[in-house]
């Protein structure tokens, strides 16, 4: 009797402790603005989220949430933490890895999906368009973001339709190889992604690009200027930043 209850005290006590350790992760996390300059942040909050998310995944009672943290968190420091291109590499590999376990844990999620194709697509940015390339990504991008779309078409404000959008504005069109990408498509879903919930300004900056890329030059200016002249969230702080500094650099060329 006595062995059953120690080993029962302890139980709880582990499952305690992993879920504590799930809160700390959360709690640093909530942190990772904290300190940050535009759209660089400090590597120490990201950091310890990710050490307590990963003690997390221990218990079956917060494995999940830990899961989809972590895929937040490793895009989020490859982001906007590191700035060594090896680091970057290793952070959204490591994202894109564990996203294609999960996809296939929760083939049902459209959270989990969305945070791989975000993951995989800066993986694609930081290795180059030849290895993307051979690894079939654009295709991969376009596949997931389809499912996004038919799971939870407003989850992150449109992001299955943001997701669909940049893939046919980024990928280059190639005859008997790639040759579903197409700017109008492009215009067409990016413009979905904007009327879904909060407009957000990575969504303009894309649309942007597309419609200058479709002749539209005044259109896409004045939806730069409008990202130009934003105040800065204080949710989204670096990701705010990191667009007004992008529609900034666009504005001097388009002009």
């Amino acid at each position: 009797m006595f062995s059953r209850c120690v080993l029962f005290c302890f139980m709880v006590a582990h499952v305690m402790c992993n879920q504590n350790e799930l809160e700390k992760g959360i709690a640093f996390y909530n942190q990772r603005l904290e300190g940050s300059v535009k759209s660089s942040a400090k590597p120490e909050p990201i950091t310890n989220a990710i050490k307590h998310f990963q003690y997390a995944l221990k218990n079956s009672a917060t494995e999940t949430d830990a899961e989809l943290y972590l895929l937040k968190s490793y895009y989020f420091r490859g982001k906007y933490v590191h700035k060594n291109k090896e680091k970057q590499k290793a952070d959204f590999s490591k994202g894109k890895e564990l996203g294609e376990n999960y996809i296939k844990k929760y083939p049902d999620s459209a959270p989990f999906r969305y945070w791989y194709l975000v993951n995989l697509g800066s993986w694609s940015e930081v290795y180059g368009i030849i290895t993307a390339a051979r690894k079939g990504v654009a295709d991969l991008m376009k596949e997931h973001s389809e499912i996004i779309i038919s799971l939870d078409p407003e989850y992150e404000n449109g992001g299955g339709y943001f997701m669909l959008g940049a893939v046919h504005f980024k990928s280059p069109y190639i005859p008997f190889f790639l040759s579903w990408p197409d700017n109008s498509d492009a215009i067409k879903y990016l413009t979905k992604a904007l009327n879904i919930g909060e407009a957000t300004p990575n969504q303009k900056v894309y649309l942007a690009q597309a419609l200058y890329k479709d002749g539209q030059k005044n259109r896409a200016i004045d939806m730069l200027k409008e990202v130009a002249n934003m105040q800065p969230s204080t949710e989204e702080t670096v990701r705010d930043w990191e667009q007004i500094e992008l529609a900034e650099q666009l504005l001097s060329e388009y002009r």
